[in-house]
Formats: structure tokens, sequence, C-alpha cells
């Protein structure tokens, strides 16, 4: 199964996500194609230029990436 996802980086993509409540997952860099799950995914509740608020918990936008998958189950 080949498995795709968008990088929402834009406030658009958020505000998009957001609108439509779609589920996002966060996840944090560490090095070269090697990336950590830190939540499985949630809607956003808010977001400003400095963050996100998925599911009652903030993330900062420059240190986490924000993910939706391209082909929901």
């Amino acid at each position: 199964m080949n498995y795709t996802h968008k990088v929402l980086k834009s406030d658009i993509e958020l505000f998009a996500a957001a609108l439509n409540q779609t589920r996002v997952y966060v996840v944090q860099s560490l090095g070269e194609d090697m990336v950590s799950v830190v939540d499985y995914g949630g809607t956003i509740e808010k977001f400003s230029p400095d963050s996100v608020k998925i599911t009652g918990a903030y993330y900062i936008r420059n240190q986490f990436e924000f993910r939706v998958d391209k082909n929901p189950r």
C-alpha cells in the first residue's frame, strides 16, 4: 500500500483543515529521513503564526510538522 500525506505549512492550509475538521497528526523531525509521531491525530482547535492547538495541546509551528493523509481511510 502506498501511504502518502500532505504537510500543512501555510495559514490557509491550517485554516482549511480546521474548517473541515480534518484529522491532523503531528510529527517531529529526528534527522535525515527520520521522524517521530508526537500526536496521532485530532482536529485543529486554534492556530496562530507561532503555534497550533490540536486536541487541547499546543505545538510550536517551527518545531513540528502537521500532516494529513492524502488517502484517508
